[in-house]
């Protein structure tokens, strides 16, 4: 990769040319397990994003479900169960690859975040299976996670992009459905698609959505 830029940092001590050493409380915040205000914020939370990384690249990748989904065992462990998705796996096979994760847990209505890094395996167990069914329907498998460090994240990012402000709420039908943009991004350079299939693939989502969450 080119980049062309006044200037490119290579060091930590470059950085810090420019950016002040953070604040002793935030360094000290970051702790080497799940306490009880981390665990309550992940049982309200029902939105996690997985952070993952191996040689083809990093990956970061949403779960939800309801609050609480993601099942603590302990002060350092946790398990997220997989429920069905388009089957990529690019998560599961970078922790293969790599056990390395990050976490970042959210609850609608907070403008504060919980982090948390620690290193992963796919696992299958029944009683942690048992305990994530929904409608009748058991994962196949889960992720499961030995915390190194969790810390609660200031809101900053939050109050700046007034994410759960009602007027920040955009409407979706300004951009096209999910169907007709991967369809054209999928197309030859040039090519639009055919309606027709484009609407076979939105009705294919729908009922996905509707039938295939669990």
């Amino acid at each position: 990769m080119s980049m062309k830029a006044e200037k490119i940092f290579t060091s930590e001590a470059q950085l810090r040319t420019f950016i002040d050493k953070p604040m002793d409380l935030a360094v000290a915040k970051a702790i080497d397990h799940l306490d009880k205000y981390c665990i309550e914020f992940i049982s309200r939370s029902p939105f996690v994003c997985i952070g993952s990384s191996a040689d083809r690249g990093g990956d970061v990748s949403p779960r939800g479900d309801q609050p609480g989904f993601v099942q603590v065992l302990d002060a350092n462990t946790l398990f997220i169960p997989e429920r069905p998705g388009n089957n990529r796996i690019d998560t599961l096979t970078n922790i293969i690859d790599n056990p390395n994760v990050g976490l970042l847990f959210m609850i609608p209505g907070f403008e504060d975040c919980l982090r948390v890094k620690g290193k992963a395996l796919i696992v299958q167990d029944k009683n942690l299976l048992t305990n994530a069914i929904v409608n009748g329907k058991t994962p196949k498998l889960g992720i499961h996670i030995d915390v190194e460090t969790a810390m609660l994240h200031c809101a900053k990012a939050v109050k700046r992009s007034k994410l759960w402000s009602p007027e920040s709420i955009q409407d979706r039908k300004e951009m096209p459905t999910i169907g007709k943009m991967i369809l054209e991004q999928s197309a030859q350079a040039g090519a639009k698609p055919d309606e027709a299939l484009v609407a076979e693939v939105d009705t294919y989502v729908n009922d996905n959505y509707k039938n295939e969450l669990y």
